[in-house]
């Protein structure tokens, strides 16, 4: 971004709750159904029918505000946002404008090291729309309604993000506690976590805001941050040659790479809001708020700061093994049977982390369970298998789902620590060797790893690699 200018970035995010039911009827909200089989007249929009909220996503919304420090009305109600789409039923959209459920809260986010508070305006709750479906290739589209009526939060942030990695980063956080508290599962490809980005850009050091373009379509976290770029770089050009940007909804092409102008901005008084008639106002107790404030669970930054306090790891561990529930469970599953935490953390962050992704699985559907990890690092431990063994060994266990143990002994992986077998290999591989021998013992010491290699070679990696480079060093002289 050009020093000369600072942008200015706001997101809203949507978040699919993970309640079984519609909000406001009681049809599945289960994602991939044929079309059109998860409806009935309340989501249909049919005239006389009347919407009774779904208590969940109440609870849900009040859960989430909890988590991200939000203030929770004891007070709050639904209004009606009108305006006309074909995937829109009613011809409206039930949410919450004056009176949101949770306001006021922020969450924080570590950029390049730094710990950053990014501030959270508003989390409300509505109704989804259906989705248009633009197949075939005719002059026509079709309309799905088995979303409308899906319950989300919109969660809406302060202008306070100032680039697309925090963009990024931010939403990465919000993924992260929406999963920790198992109200949204943040499938970004499904849709069930989708995100709008407010851009506009302003001199360096000046308090007032530019125009703004607000971005949609964005559909993975590597989209936001591109998606922000590009605006940037767009509005910033447009400056710069003496021109202004407009006020405009643009959407995010991600095979072009490019945002392209679909429709002048709306304001809010061009839904035309005002309280939906059709359902009461929403009143909490205090000790509703109370009991589910003392039921949230440990969230990722507790959780992160007791494992480096606790485990003793570092503070990039920590991050990486909090940023998903599941893994952080695996973790201390491990550490727990006696598993080293860093021994535990390293395997983890690479090894098993390269044979998921290889997979294409989550850590939930991981074939391995901690405590084969955890029977492995025993047996570096007491030196049956060597660190480099120990990688075949783990990769079988992936594979097949055995014990350590029983790889082991199958195909013969045992270490050797016989000093004298070590010794007859070390012997073999100096009589093989002269010239390096003598060149080494003119002083070109970085051939003892050559010599490794050779008894490595010989014994098929099982010599105690320890053993192996004494043994060499003192015969070398």
């Amino acid at each position: 971004m050009s020093g000369k200018y600072e942008a200015v970035i706001g997101l809203e995010v949507h978040a699919q709750m993970l309640t079984d039911t519609k909000i406001f009827c009681g049809c599945s909200t289960k994602f991939g159904s044929e079309p059109n089989t998860q409806t009935c007249q309340v989501c249909i929009g049919m005239p006389g029918v009347l919407p009774a909220l779904n208590k969940k996503a109440l609870e849900f919304s009040m859960k989430t505000g909890l988590a991200m420090n939000c203030k929770i009305s004891l007070y709050s109600r639904f209004a009606r946002k009108n305006y006309f789409y074909p995937d829109l039923p009613k011809g409206y959209q039930i949410s919450q404008y004056e009176l949101p459920i949770c306001e006021a809260g922020h969450i924080e986010i570590v950029v390049d090291g730094e710990v950053k508070r990014i501030g959270i305006t508003r989390i409300h709750m509505e109704e989804d729309a259906g989705k248009n479906i633009h197949e075939g290739g005719g002059p026509y589209s079709f309309v799905d309604l088995n979303r409308a009526g899906v319950p989300l939060m919109e969660i809406v942030s302060e202008p306070d993000i100032r680039s697309p990695k925090e963009a990024a980063e931010y939403m990465k956080k919000l993924r992260t506690v929406l999963r920790y508290l198992g109200v949204c599962d943040g499938n970004m490809e499904q849709g069930s976590l989708r995100c709008d980005a407010n851009v506009s850009v302003r001199p360096a050091g000046q308090k007032e805001f530019g125009v703004r373009a607000e971005l949609k379509n964005i559909n993975s976290f590597r989209f936001v941050e591109k998606a922000i770029e590009y605006e940037i770089k767009r509005q910033i050009k447009i400056l710069e040659e003496g021109g202004k940007v407009i006020q405009e909804t643009r959407l995010w092409d991600s095979a072009a790479g490019v945002t392209l102008s679909m429709r002048s901005k709306e304001e809010a008084h061009d839904y035309r809001y005002f309280p939906e008639p059709d359902l009461v106002p929403i009143t909490v107790g205090q000790k509703w708020i109370d009991d589910i404030k003392a039921s949230l669970p440990e969230l990722p930054d507790a959780k992160r700061e007791r494992f480096v306090s606790e485990y003793g790891i570092p503070e990039y561990d920590a991050e990486f093994l909090t940023s998903e529930k599941a893994v952080a469970k695996w973790f201390e599953e491990a550490v727990g049977p006696g598993g080293q935490p860093k021994a535990v953390s390293n395997w983890m962050m690479g090894d098993l982390m390269r044979l998921l992704n290889e997979e294409n699985k989550g850590i939930e559907e991981c074939p391995l369970k901690p405590i084969q990890l955890v029977d492995m690092l025993k047996l570096i431990d007491n030196g049956t298998i060597s660190g480099k063994i120990a990688k075949t060994v783990f990769d079988e266990m992936f594979k097949s789902g055995k014990d350590a143990d029983t790889i082991v002994k199958e195909k013969g992986l045992i270490q050797i620590s016989d000093e004298s077998a070590i010794e007859r290999a070390v012997d073999e591989a100096l009589a093989k060797n002269n010239n390096e021998v003598e060149r080494y013992k003119a002083g070109d010491e970085k051939l003892l790893g050559f010599f490794v290699g050779q008894i490595m070679k010989a014994t098929k990696g099982k010599a105690n690699p320890q053993m192996v480079n004494e043994l060499l060093k003192k015969k070398l002289g």
